[in-house]
Parts: C-alpha cells; structure tokens; sequence
C-alpha cells in the first residue's frame, strides 16, 4: 500500500466507542423524553421523595403569549438544575410550573393580531358584552399559547408536573385573589385614591418602570413667570409670643423679647418685600402642557437666588425693560439670553427665608386660575439647568405629588375651596390624553389633547403656549431634543397623570376580628418581622 492511499486514522489507538461522531440532537432529544415517559420517571422520583423534607422552587411564571426564547431557556434551565439537585440531595423536590395569564402583554398581542393588523376597532370596554368577548379572545389566546410554551420547555428536558401547571387564569386562583383582597378590606387597609403614574394613550393603560424604554424625543420648552402676589404672614407668632406666665400672670419676658426679635426680623422682611412684590419667579418646563395641573413652585436652601432686572430688550420682545425676575445665580446668565434680553442688573440677593414665604399668583390667573400658588421647598430642585425653580404639577410628576403630600396644609389654603387637595391630586388630562371638560380654557366640549390615540403630539402645547403668550406670562420658549419615556409595546410616548386607583394602607393599623386595632400592628411592621426572620442568599438581598 502506498503513503498516499494509506488510512493514518488507523494507526492511532483511540478509545472505541458506540456513540455516533455526531450527537443527533434533534433525533436522540425526542428518544430521551419518550423513554423517560414510558418510565414514568415523573411519578417515580415522587414516589421515591414521599415523606421527605420538602424544597419548594416558587417559579416566577412567563406570559403565556409567544414562543419561548433564549432567555426562557435559561430560566427554566437553571430551576431544572436546582430542582433536580435538592431532590437528589434527599429532598422531595416537585417542581410545578406556572404560567402568567393575565395583564397587558395578551391584551396587546389581541389588539395587534385580531384589530390593528386587520384595520379593525378595538371593541368598545365599556360595553359589558364587548368586555366579556374580549376577554374570551384573551383567554383561548393565553390557553394556546400555555399549550405550546409547555411543549417547548419539555422539550428542553424539564422535569416538572406538567399535567398539573398553575396558572392565573384558573378560576379558583382568581376567586382566591378576590378573597384576599377582601381580607385587606375588611381589616380596613383598602382604600380608593389617586396618583400620578405613567399612562399610555395609545394602550390606555398605566405602565411600570420596567415597561419603560427612554428614547429621544423632541419637546417644547417654555420659560414662564409666576408673578410675586403676596407673602405668608406670621401674625400667629404674635398670639404664641404674647402667652402669659401662669405664675405670675403676667406677659412672659421671654415672649416680649422674643416678640421684639420678631418684629425687627419682619422689619427686615417688609423691606426685602417692598422690592419683590413687582417680580417674578421664572420656571422652566418641558412639558407646557401640564400648566393648568401647577399648584406650587419648588425651590432649594442650597442654591443661591437673585432679583434681576431688564434695563435693555429689543422692541416687542416677551421680556421687557423694568420686568423683574427672581432666577438661580447660576443660572440667570442662560435665563436672560435665551430671553434675549441685551441688559440687566443684579438688585440683590434672595435669600430662603424670603423665599419659603413668598406666594404667586398662576399665570393664567384672570381666567380660571384663582388659587394661589405658593413657594415650597424640595430636595429634588437643583441648579443644573433650567431657573433652579421647579414647576410642580402633583397630578403630573411623582416628585410633584410627594411634595404635595409633605404640604398639605399650604396646599389646602392656596386652593381657597376651589378643589380639595385631601382628596388627592387635581385631575386635569383623562386616559385618551384629553384635558377634561371642567379644565379652565383648556377643556370644554371640544378639549385640548396631549398625545393622540396613535401616539403623536396633539394640540395641548400649542394652546397652552398661546394662552402664556396671550396673557403675556412667557419670556423664551424653544424646542429640545432629550430623552423622554417610551412604552415598550407601542413604542410611543407616554405622559404622567393622576389616575384613581386602589391602594393598600401599608401603616395604618390592622383591625382584628373584634374591629379593634393595635398601633403598632401594620402591614409594613408585619413585613419587615417576616424579613427579619428570613434567611437571605446574598445576605445583601434583605435591603
């Protein structure tokens, strides 16, 4: 035999082997799950495990609404790992798979697949039998889907009680659901309130954080003045200072010198005062359209403050010579040239004091915006951009609500009865992005609309913009490319409005069965002991 005909593969000693050179995975996969159906490896390693210790996998369940992935694979994978070790271990380890039924994703693929690829209306929800209908598309939808997710995750060689999955959608989980909610209704804990949340138009419904993608989006900016309208007095300081001694009956000395102090401090103030009173405090926003929603304005002790004065504007400008502005030192100088105003002087500092007092009248005031609004102060302001003034809208921003939380009683008194902040965030845009019909300018028959059904800017912006103009409130406004929320789902953006919603009390005491409640019995005192006893792998995962 020549070199060049010879088989070298024969003169190596490698181990023999029955196995293929090739695995045939898509052949030899399916052999394995037959042969371990017909073994009734299930059944038997839960015969094997009877009387053991149990170790229980709470599997966090996929949406029953597509094909698995790669990161289903790696779920499911990783608790199959688990699983099967523990009950190796010893351990009756059964896993039982779940499968999440409910929510926005299967109403979204029903929308996508049945009406808006075929051109077809969304059924109207508020009809009961439409409702109903809608829902039964959800469900097969969600059934077809468990049915073709569980063949996939076998497939991948789970072991699990495939025949016996839970899912959200059984009706006994849902009556189980309905009877818990009632337990924190009956102990006094449910409530009804509002809040401002993130709201898609386009699906008409609230998203959380992590259904929120950031991408750019080019906005309205505006920069408004609120002018100075009056200031918060401190006669009850007097009627606390003026108290008598009981012993003696007669004025406590300590009040008179502390009524002295005062009155030379409010000396000071009425001075200060007397060169404020004709100005303005400037904001900055990108969102004109939550104006009508501005109950406060925000500022810090951190940052220092100014009074500037216009002494030179072009003709027909917004700003215009004598306006007075109250702006952030820092950032006064971008202020006044993007108002493009050609000269101005500093009158003099502004100091938090000053501030915490001062109350402003709203923009449009004159045209159904009477309340008050007055300057509060907020961690969250800073002077990084804008006027290191922070329009606050509680219906429209989380910061904006808490702020309102924290100053309930200013709130109240600014609203001199025309709304009741105790009663939640005022209502200005409902869930088709429209401003409601008692919204002063804004609402009406025929409202303003923020964003339309589709997604697009509607005309909210443009009104509320001139209706600034009109009443001559603007000093600059410009467009600015940032990034803004997004749904994931429609890709579109979304807007902050307060919406009704039930809550469940977190520390307010629990009533027992007798009605009678422990102070120190809450929700959250409950959580937090049962977190206390909890074994936590990492132990950083407790925080």
């Amino acid at each position: 035999m020549t070199d060049a005909a010879r088989d070298y593969s024969e003169t190596l000693f490698l181990p023999k082997t029955d196995f293929p050179m090739r695995a045939g995975l898509p052949k030899k996969e399916p052999e394995i799950l037959a042969r371990w159906q017909k073994l009734n490896l299930y059944q038997r390693l839960r015969a094997a495990a009877r009387g053991h210790a149990k170790f229980i996998l709470h599997d966090g369940p996929p949406y029953a609404n597509g094909n698995i992935h790669i990161g289903h694979a790696l779920n499911k994978i990783l608790k199959d790992v688990v699983t099967r070790s523990q009950q190796m271990l010893g351990y009756d380890s059964n896993y039982v798979p779940g499968w999440d039924c409910h929510g926005l994703p299967i109403e979204w693929k029903i929308e996508e697949e049945f009406y808006r690829s075929k051109n077809k209306q969304k059924p109207n929800l508020s009809d009961p039998k439409a409702m109903i209908a809608f829902r039964k598309e959800c469900r097969a939808y969600a059934q077809h889907w468990l049915e073709v997710q569980r063949e996939e995750f076998e497939r991948l060689g789970v072991v699990g009680d495939w025949e016996h999955p839970y899912t959200t959608m059984d009706f006994p989980a849902e009556a189980q659901i309905a009877r818990e909610i009632m337990k924190f209704a009956q102990n006094g804990t449910l409530y009804r309130g509002s809040k401002p949340v993130m709201w898609s138009v386009v699906e008409k419904t609230a998203l959380a954080e992590a259904e929120i993608e950031y991408e750019d989006y080019v906005s309205d900016q505006v920069w408004v003045k609120f002018p100075v309208k009056d200031f918060e007095s401190r006669c009850s300081w007097l009627e606390v200072d003026f108290e008598e001694n009981r012993e003696t009956g007669q004025p406590d000395r300590l009040g008179v010198r502390s009524f002295k102090n005062l009155q030379s401090s409010e000396t000071n103030f009425l001075k200060e005062w007397d060169q404020v009173k004709h100005a303005s405090i400037v904001i900055w926003t990108t969102t004109p359209w939550t104006i009508p929603g501005n109950r406060a304005i925000c500022f810090s002790r951190a940052i220092e403050y100014g009074l500037y004065e216009v002494t030179e504007a072009p003709a027909g400008n917004w700003a215009k010579v004598g306006d007075k502005f109250i702006l952030a030192d820092k950032l006064a100088l971008d202020v006044l040239r993007t108002a493009r105003v050609t000269g101005w002087q500093k009158i003099r500092s502004v100091g938090s004091d000053l501030l915490s007092r001062l109350i402003c009248s709203h923009p449009l005031a004159g045209r159904g915006y009477e309340f008050d609004v007055p300057v509060l102060e907020a961690e969250h302001v800073t002077d990084e951009v804008g006027t290191g003034f922070v329009h606050t809208a509680p219906g429209h921003g989380t910061e904006d609500y808490w702020v309102m939380i924290k100053n309930l009683r200013a709130f109240v008194k600014a609203a001199k009865g025309l709304e009741n902040p105790l009663l939640g965030p005022p209502q200005t845009v409902d869930d088709n992005g429209c401003y409601y019909r008692h919204v002063p300018i804004f609402g009406g028959s025929r409202p303003n609309r923020v964003i339309t059904d589709t997604g697009e800017q509607g005309d909210a912006n443009d009104a509320v913009i001139k209706a600034l103009t009109d009443a001559s409130m603007l000093i600059a406004r410009g467009r600015l490319k940032h990034q803004y929320p997004h749904s994931w789902r429609s890709k579109k953006p979304v807007i902050f409005r307060n919406t009704p919603q039930w809550f469940i009390a977190m520390d307010k005491p629990i009533a027992g069965a007798d009605g009678e409640a422990k102070e120190a019995d809450t929700l959250r005192n409950r959580a937090l002991a049962a977190i206390a006893v909890t074994r936590w792998v990492p132990e950083q995962g407790q925080n």
